[in-house]
């Protein structure tokens, strides 16, 4: 190790990260292009071969030409991968578009306690909603 220089030391961790960064933006990429269903297959082919014959000039053309709108494939998937669990919590909790099985036996011994049904339309209603 004595004879490399600090300066060098610094050159190969300079490119070693470079290289790593476009490792990203290559997968990046190639992530991009699968998930983009306005391409057609041919087009997906022939950017997927551009990437890999030419990489690092397929990739920077393929930022140039194509990085507007994989923002915003990725604020759609992130948007949609958001709307996806809150409706997975709401299902799960029993909240939000349906209303759950408590809030129905809730209002149902609402309806009995103020008479407006009786003790067996009660029962009947219990049941089916717990069915």
């Amino acid at each position: 190790m004595d004879d490399y220089p600090l300066l060098n030391v610094f050159w190969t961790m300079l490119w070693f990260f470079l290289w790593i960064m476009w490792l990203f933006l290559l997968f990046k990429v190639i992530t991009d292009i699968f998930r983009d269903h306005e391409l057609s297959g041919w087009a997906k082919a022939g950017w997927l071969i551009m990437c890999i014959l030419i990489p690092y000039l397929g990739v920077l053309i393929y930022v140039i030409a194509r990085g507007k709108s994989m923002t915003q494939r990725d604020l759609k998937q992130a948007k949609e991968n958001e709307a996806a669990f809150q409706s997975y919590i709401r299902k799960t909790a029993g909240t939000g578009e349906g209303t759950g099985h408590a809030d129905e036996l809730a209002r149902l011994a609402e309806l009995k306690d103020k008479g407006a049904i009786t003790d067996e339309e009660f029962e009947k209603a219990k049941a089916k909603v717990l069915s």
